[in-house]
Formats: structure tokens, sequence, C-alpha cells
């Protein structure tokens, strides 16, 4: 058997479609642009990002990395084909992380992945991305395409983020401040965020439920789980210029047992109750609609916290109006005790 040796193969013909790509740089570049920062140097499209770190006053400056994805929330997107929130996503599940520590994001790259480019719905993503950016303060200042045909099916495609800031070492907050006494204070999240989609998926599966199907609320279930995650970055940092703020803890896998724990020192017990704050509706109807245990939800689920604060009991009240005037929903839910290392979720029975 001989082969056409007329023909001459093309990287478009193995699936790859440069134009496209080039396509997609094009509509993005006022998008990263409209997220510049006086720090950037240079423009979207060459080999790296540019950030002039030294264009800022520092005495010991400490640089603070976080890299996450959006998970399985990206199937809804795609099955509801509405793509220009996820990125909001995807900034935030970064920016939350590094924020816990008294970090100013500065700087925000993304990766997106697909089998098949369509610039169209790239620039819709990428959209997102620059609006969760704005909301954080951070830059855009880079990211990559990668098309990758016979690695993704369809219109299937992927996400990661990266993002970076910056803190004062001796502003650094890693938990090792909390006492007993010290006040729990819960941030209002904004849905299910982007942690536990698995298990949403599963229950839709099962339940045979259409993403149409409304709420107790009034909002379609679809619309309410793709509610893009919260991003806190301007609330907590509004905070930290009022308040001593001992610990944070971004409630993501996990939940608020697997998280909070992470902040506590040895010796220092959390002790929540679960009936202080409005739960949302979405996460009754997940554990209604499901059959899942209260146990098995806070252990998956935010369940309407997205972030916790460790505050000192004298602070407490300032910490709470200045997330009022911030715009972040946010309650007392709690308190931290002498005892073994450990997360306690109680209801309605907060020892005195």
């Amino acid at each position: 058997m001989t082969s056409d040796k007329s023909r001459s193969l093309s990287y478009k013909d193995a699936g790859v479609d440069i134009a496209a790509g080039d396509e997609l740089v094009e509509r993005i570049k006022p998008l990263a642009a409209s997220t510049s920062r006086p720090e950037c140097l240079g423009s979207l499209g060459g080999f790296g990002g540019l950030f002039a770190l030294a264009a800022r006053a520092y005495d010991e400056p400490v640089l603070v990395s976080g890299t996450d994805g959006v998970g399985t929330k990206l199937k809804l997107a795609i099955e509801l084909n509405r793509h220009d929130t996820i990125g909001i996503d995807l900034v935030a599940m970064c920016v939350n992380d590094i924020v816990v520590c008294g970090a100013e994001p500065l700087f925000f790259l993304d990766y997106y992945a697909t089998g098949r480019l369509d610039p169209a719905r790239g620039e819709s993503v990428v959209s997102g991305i620059a609006e969760g950016c704005r909301q954080a303060g951070a830059a855009l200042i880079g990211g990559e395409t990668a098309e990758m045909p016979g690695m993704y099916a369809g219109e299937d495609y992927d996400l990661a983020g990266f993002a970076v800031g910056v803190v004062e070492r001796r502003h650094i907050i890693d938990g090792s401040a909390i006492v007993p006494g010290d006040v729990l204070v819960g941030l209002a999240s904004s849905g299910v965020h982007s942690n536990g989609f698995s298990l949403v998926r599963r229950i839709l599966e099962l339940s045979d439920t259409g993403l149409d199907t409304s709420l107790e609320d009034g909002r379609m279930l679809g619309d309410a789980l793709l509610a893009p995650t919260r991003i806190y970055v301007r609330a907590v940092r509004a905070v930290l210029e009022q308040a001593n703020v001992h610990g944070v803890a971004h409630i993501t896998g996990g939940g608020l047992p697997g998280n909070l724990v992470r902040v506590l020192g040895e010796g220092r017990r959390a002790v929540v109750d679960a009936s202080s704050w409005t739960r949302p509706v979405l996460f009754d109807w997940l554990a209604r609609t499901g059959g899942v245990s209260e146990d098995e939800m806070l252990r998956t689920f935010n369940c309407g916290i997205g972030m916790v604060l460790a505050v000192p009991e004298s602070q407490a009240e300032t910490v709470m109006a200045t997330l009022e005037a911030a715009g972040q929903p946010a309650w007392p839910i709690g308190r931290v005790e002498s005892g073994e290392r450990g997360v306690e979720i109680v209801s309605g029975n907060l020892p005195a």
C-alpha cells in the first residue's frame, strides 16, 4: 500500500486552527487591558507577563501564589451554553485562597484548553475572567490557550488559573494569633461556588431533574447552580484596614469542618452554630432531593458561608459594620475555645 504524496497536510487538518487562536488573542486584548494596573509592563501576546513589583513600596514583601480550577461546574456551563461567568469562578477560587493570609492580589494568568477552539466562546470565557480580575483588583497579564483535538470531546473545555499577590511579612495572617474567645464571623456565599459539583450532578442525574426547575426562591435551578463564586478580596481587605484579624479560612471542598480547622493551632477548638446564618434554599433543595445527610452537606458544600474571619471579641462589631459597608452579608457564627484542635458544629445550642 502506498501513501498519496500529492496531498500536503496542515496543522488545521490535524484539528488545530492557528488562525482561530490568533483571532481569540485579538478578541481578548481589550478585556485584559480593562484589568490593567500601573505596575503592568507590556501588553497581552508576549511570551511572558511583566509586572514591576518595585513600583510599589514594601519593607519586607512576601509573594503569595495560588492555583485552582473550576471543577465539574464546567459541565453545567457547557450544558446550558453559558460561558460568561465561569471565568469569575476561576479567579475567585485563586484570589480567595491568597487573601486569607492578608495578601493583595496583583496579577492573574489563565489556562484554557479545548478540543476545538471557538473564538466567540473563548472570548465569553475570558470576559468572565476579566470581570473576576476587576472585582479582585488583579491584572490579567497573560495566559495560554491550548487546542488539543482528541483530548477533549465535543464542546468540552477546561480552565485553570494562577494568581500572585503580595503581603508585608509582618502582616501575614496564618492563624497563629487565634486565641480562645475570638469571634468567628461568617461571610455569606453566593451559592455552591465551585466545589461539590460532582455530587450536584449525581443528584440531578438520579432525580432526573431539569436545570429549568424552579426553586422556592423563584430562581431557576440552573441559574442558582451557575451563580459565580463570590470574590471576597475587597471585603476582607476593608476589614484588615479597620481591625485585627487573627485568622481567615476560605470555605471550599471539605466545607466548614475541613477548612476552618486549617487555621487553628493546637489547643484551639472552633464551635459553630449552624442556625446562626440564613442558608440559601439551594442547599435545602440539594439535601432533600439527594437524601444527603446534614454531616455530608457540611463536609461537601459551603452551606451558605464562603469565608470565615476569626477576630477579637472587642472588635467584632467593627468588623460587622465594615462588612456591611462593603456590601458583604455576614453573621457572627461561633467562637474559638480551648480544647482539642477541631471544629464542632452545633445547631441553636452554642454553649454559654
